[in-house]
């Protein structure tokens, strides 16, 4: 969970047509993602475009294929989860049988896996390897490591394939409403011929070469990790002294303190007691790790990176790794003397 940096990672570890450059639709003006409805250009792109395969059926991965196949896009779908595949299959998603059989069929394969043992595992398995097609474009969008994504990368390129990293956040709600921000690191060539796919998710960046976007979605989630913690002790120490939460939340949200925690974690799930954004404590943790462990590949220190770790690897560890990451407001206030 945390990068291999702590016990709960230590006990959790063992989850064309033919491609193309949207060129004719540079002009196009985008689709509403509020109301999801498409333009006679938009729909004249989506057209040409082929066959996707998605591996990975979890909380983002059904919602990211059902935008897919709402855009118009044919989409292949392999999940070990019979629950998952049934919930893609519902929104028009074609089961096939694994990830070699949505390789076989696609020049664009979309992985939404856990970490990058199980991205790994998936990729240079010889029945994938084999199926992949030459020119295939695949695009990891898992919190995988960025250094390991870079090594991962030149074992794809030997096979005449592709691989392009792009994480999201923005979470389950950003997934279902097409407002994800995805952070894209890879060739610019390849990145731009899946950029009409990812603008499906939300909004796409291109941040640089071939681990970048795992990169920066690691460090992303450090501040995320770091602010949320932050905002909780906060709020609950203003509790204590008797402001009301709602009170210190609406002061902090005016003033220098806020962020995506104060705005929305905390008045959406927090709250109202429902510790259901759908993202876990123990990914949250694995990110944290990733990130601090960047750090150190990198020969940097980060006293501030090590605390947040060890503060969420202990909450990971009495949590339980499946447990909403928002929770870990109830543990602080718990646990405050």
């Amino acid at each position: 969970m945390c990068g291999g940096q702590c016990p709960t990672a230590r006990r959790t570890r063992r989850s064309r047509r033919r491609s193309f450059k949207p060129r004719s639709t540079r002009a196009c003006p985008p689709r509403s993602r509020r109301s999801g409805s498409r333009t006679a250009c938009w729909r004249s792109w989506v057209a040409l475009t082929e066959t996707i395969a998605f591996v990975g059926l979890g909380n983002m991965g059904v919602p990211m294929s059902r935008r897919l196949v709402e855009a118009g896009y044919r989409v292949l779908g392999a999940d070990p989860s019979a629950a998952a595949q049934a919930s893609a299959a519902a929104f028009g998603v074609t089961i096939v049988k694994d990830a070699a059989a949505a390789a076989a069929a696609s020049d664009v394969l979309i992985l939404m896996l856990p970490n990058s043992d199980v991205v790994e595992t998936v990729l240079l398995d010889d029945r994938v390897a084999a199926a992949l097609r030459p020119g295939a474009r695949v695009i990891d969008m898992s919190s995988s490591e960025p250094v390991r994504t870079r090594t991962l990368a030149g074992e794809i390129a030997r096979r005449a394939a592709a691989l392009i990293d792009a994480p999201v956040s923005g979470g389950v709600r950003g997934a279902r409403e097409g407002t994800l921000t995805v952070m894209a690191g890879g060739d610019p060539a390849d990145v731009d011929a899946v950029s009409g796919i990812l603008a499906t998710f939300g909004r796409v960046r291109h941040v640089g070469p071939t681990g970048s976007g795992h990169a920066l979605k690691a460090l992303n989630n450090l501040l995320s990790a770091t602010h949320l913690w932050a905002t909780s002790e906060a709020v609950l120490i203003a509790e204590r002294f008797g402001v009301s939460p709602a009170a210190a939340l609406d002061v902090v949200n005016g003033s220098s303190g806020r962020s995506g925690s104060s705005e929305a974690k905390w008045p959406s799930f927090i709250l109202p007691g429902t510790y259901d954004s759908g993202f876990s404590v123990g990914l949250m943790a694995k990110d944290v790790g990733i990130a601090v462990g960047l750090m150190e590949q990198l020969g940097l220190t980060s006293d501030v990176g090590r605390a947040v770790l060890a503060d969420w690897c202990r909450a990971a560890d009495d949590l339980g790794a499946a447990a909403d990451h928002t929770e870990v407001a109830r543990w602080i206030s718990e646990r405050l003397a």
